[in-house]
């Protein structure tokens, strides 16, 4: 175990946690909503450090983030736990251990590790993801410090929710991040991942701020949170308070954990958000979950044309110069365009 950061003592061998903005109140022996940080005896101590669960060589485009160093691979790892209780989780086979009392799964993987095995893979980038980042946070950040040494980015695919104080300790060793906007409604919010829409609002201005390139990213659920307002309410929010360069990634769903009984997401959901989102006056908006479709290439926002041709996770024709449209010359937004 290692004692964990960003906590205080509550009084009556009780802490309180601030890592992420659930804030929990722990007892003595009891762990926080996200079952992996513990308080032994009036401490809080992270019960994951160094235990990784998952680990895997992935093309960026996964993540996804199609701006960032297009094309690079990213060494990929999480461990379990997860402050999110989302009913359509995709990785909920991890993100949902460990059970009360459970010892903790996965296996030993330093931080050092981890970024020999980023430098021996050829990545350009280490990506912290399958769960959440935020409750793994001393984990993940000992190993970006080691990694920026080592000329490795670093990548948080994220809900969001980390608390100001926590993101500011990490921010300078982040490059980018995806950031879920899983809807734009405090009821979907609440009902769905047991959260609050507000403090991922809030966490997404505070990315920004901080430098951090970020990709937004939404599932779009029939039914719960594919009404044209709440599409509308994102891609003004992203635009207004984001800014137009930040790309929107509207991906499809497909049933899974608790959610079996809504159908897939229809091509034509994805193409009305597209729609609505370049309306708003974003630059760059992705069809994600249906490749082929056309809807993963970057087209230029000046001219039009196709800059980077897509199929799946995998690149085809680049039409770039130096980061621009070769055929306008339009500066393309992103880190690491060629």
């Amino acid at each position: 175990m290692v004692e964990a950061r960003f906590w205080e003592k509550a009084g009556e061998d009780r802490v309180r946690c601030s890592l992420c903005r659930f804030r929990c109140l722990i007892a003595e022996g009891r762990r926080g909503i996200c079952g992996v940080r513990e308080n032994r005896g009036g401490t809080l101590y992270t019960l994951v450090y160094g235990r990784s669960i998952a680990e895997n060589v992935d093309p960026i485009e996964k993540k996804p983030l199609f701006h960032y160093f297009p094309g690079s691979r990213s060494l990929s790892m999480a461990t379990v736990g997860c402050n999110f209780r989302c009913l359509h989780c995709q990785n909920y086979e991890i993100s949902r251990q460990p059970r009360k009392g459970d010892p903790i799964p996965g296996h030993e993987l330093p931080p050092e590790e981890i970024v020999q095995r980023a430098v021996t893979a050829g990545c350009r980038s280490i990506s912290y993801t399958y769960t959440e980042p935020t409750i793994f946070f001393e984990y993940a950040y000992d190993t970006a410090v080691l990694a920026r040494k080592a000329g490795i980015g670093n990548v948080f695919v994220t809900n969001g929710y980390i608390t100001p104080e926590a993101l500011e300790a990490v921010a300078p060793y982040l490059d980018a991040a995806n950031v879920d906007l899983k809807g734009f409604s405090e009821k979907f919010y609440r009902e769905v991942t047991g959260s609050t829409l507000a403090g991922v609002l809030d966490s997404l201005k505070l990315y920004k701020r901080h430098g951090v390139w970020i990709e937004v990213t939404t599932l779009l659920i029939p039914g719960l949170n594919d009404a044209e307002d709440e599409l509308k309410g994102i891609a003004r929010f992203i635009a207004e308070e984001l800014g137009a360069e930040v790309p929107w990634h509207v991906t499809a769903f497909y049933p899974t954990h608790k959610l079996l009984d809504r159908a897939p997401t229809p091509i034509a959901t994805l193409r009305r958000a597209r729609q609505i989102g370049l309306q708003a006056g974003l630059r760059y908006v992705y069809e994600g979950n249906m490749p082929g479709e056309g809807g993963e290439n970057t087209y230029c926002p000046e001219c039009g044309a196709t800059v980077i041709q897509r199929a799946g996770f995998r690149l085809g024709a680049i039409a770039l110069e130096n980061g621009a449209c070769g055929g306008c010359g339009q500066r393309i937004d992103g880190v690491g365009l060629p």
